[in-house]
């Protein structure tokens, strides 16, 4: 099958290069984590379950009905893919979501705390990165859980004792704010090692927010 063959190559290809990324940027280990990208009102494309990242090719990532059913591909997407609909179902506004096990915001996901804005990158997913109650992993109820905690201003949320959601308008964009959730829990943590944080003040998030949204080219 050549790429012309697969529809959404482009799409299907940016999860299977993100998943590699996940373990590269040490976001995740093993077959841990996944990742999507809407592709329609109707349509999302999630990477799928238990296979290695380095192994998947474009066309095992499944394409999903919102209501679950898979369309394309022959392997089984993400055991996951509960939250992920939840996410696209709650927020229009997002066409892309990241879920990781990235050890120090996890590690604040098991102490069951929201991470707050002690870095000004922190702005990428809003005055703090909120966390969930706990629920059984791959179930609806974590689904709802996460959808609760993003709420309609955040961009990321911890998944107590689990790890982290991102969403964003992008696949490109939810990694962005994956990896910004990551350093702004290291930093954060390094400084409770060493004395209290400074927090920034709500207002100066919110105008970071307007900075960042304009950033680039």
């Amino acid at each position: 099958m050549t790429s012309r063959d697969i529809p959404h190559y482009e799409t299907r290809t940016a999860i299977c290069e993100y998943g590699r990324s996940l373990l590269d940027d040490d976001l995740t280990t093993g077959t841990g984590g996944n990742l999507s990208a809407r592709l329609d009102e109707d349509r999302i494309a999630i990477s799928p379950s238990g296979i290695p990242y380095a192994d998947i090719k474009p066309a095992d990532v499944p394409v999903v009905r919102t209501d679950g059913t898979v369309v394309e591909g022959e392997t089984e997407p993400s055991t996951e893919l509960p939250m992920h609909l939840a996410v696209y179902e709650r927020r229009s506004d997002v066409g892309g979501v990241v879920h990781t096990h990235s050890p120090y915001a996890t590690t604040f996901a098991s102490l069951g705390e929201a991470i707050p804005a002690s870095h000004y990158l922190l702005a990428f997913t809003g005055s703090e990165v909120p966390v969930t109650g706990y629920e059984t992993h791959a179930t609806e109820a974590l689904g709802d859980a996460a959808v609760d905690a993003l709420g309609e201003s955040y961009n990321a949320t911890l998944l107590r004792n689990h790890g982290v959601l991102t969403a964003d308008g992008s696949l490109d964009d939810a990694y962005t704010v994956a990896q910004m959730v990551e350093y702004c829990a290291r930093i954060h943590y390094q400084a409770r090692a060493i004395g209290e944080p400074e927090i920034l003040p709500d207002e100066e998030i919110d105008r970071l927010r307007g900075k960042l949204d304009s950033y680039g080219q």
